[in-house]
């Protein structure tokens, strides 16, 4: 992974929060609480909100940004994007269909090989700021350091031990053998797929 010098050291810096820029905050409170975000404890005037998983979340309220309602566009990343655009839908919001990238452009459907970052969907809040749904399985490499991996909900964990079993099974019919040590095998698997590093065969 190539890295910038850029003279200042080496520090953590994370996002926090992405200021949406609403109309209406009891409709914009509304909304994302229909969607299961969680809403959070903050000082008056401010409404923040997290996905579920999340380490960053976003806020808004009257006049705390100057951008124009609905301008903002930003990605959230799930494990299977057909459960979360069921569940988005049963919710009431308007979801768009899954597309996913193709050399020649845009195409619709999953992926047919569902490879990670290539299925997508769209919604968008009540005044028209824009989520990109993207489904991620495996990262690419370097995006992810491999000492922090964790899972963090009972149905992003369930998909990455299916697809670790799927895998294991794979590696048993090539060893022609049963691996008496799978957990092992499967936890080697789940932090490289997180992490972007090379899959145990």
């Amino acid at each position: 992974m190539s890295t910038t010098d850029t003279g200042l050291g080496s520090f953590d810096m994370k996002i926090e929060v992405i200021v949406l820029p609403i109309s209406d905050v009891e409709r914009a409170t509304e909304f994302y609480r229909r969607i299961g975000w969680r809403q959070d404890v903050t000082p008056p005037g401010v409404e923040q909100f997290t996905p579920p998983g999340s380490p960053g979340s976003v806020h808004f309220g009257e006049n705390i940004t100057s951008a124009a309602p609905g301008s903002a566009r930003a990605y959230v990343i799930v494990s299977d994007i057909e459960a979360a655009r069921r569940a988005l839908v049963t919710a009431g919001v308007d979801v768009g269909e899954i597309f996913h990238r193709t050399p020649d452009g845009q195409a619709d459907g999953l992926d047919p090989e569902r490879h990670t970052y290539n299925s997508l969907a769209t919604f968008s809040d009540p005044d028209g700021n824009t989520w990109v749904m993207q489904e991620v399985t495996t990262r690419l490499p370097g995006r992810v350091d491999p000492a922090p991996t964790s899972y963090t909900s009972v149905g992003e964990l369930a998909e990455a031990l299916r697809r670790a079993e799927a895998a294991h099974g794979e590696h048993e019919k090539r060893t022609g053998e049963p691996d008496a040590d799978w957990p092992s095998w499967y936890a080697a698997y789940m932090i490289a797929e997180q992490a972007g590093t090379e899959l145990p065969t």
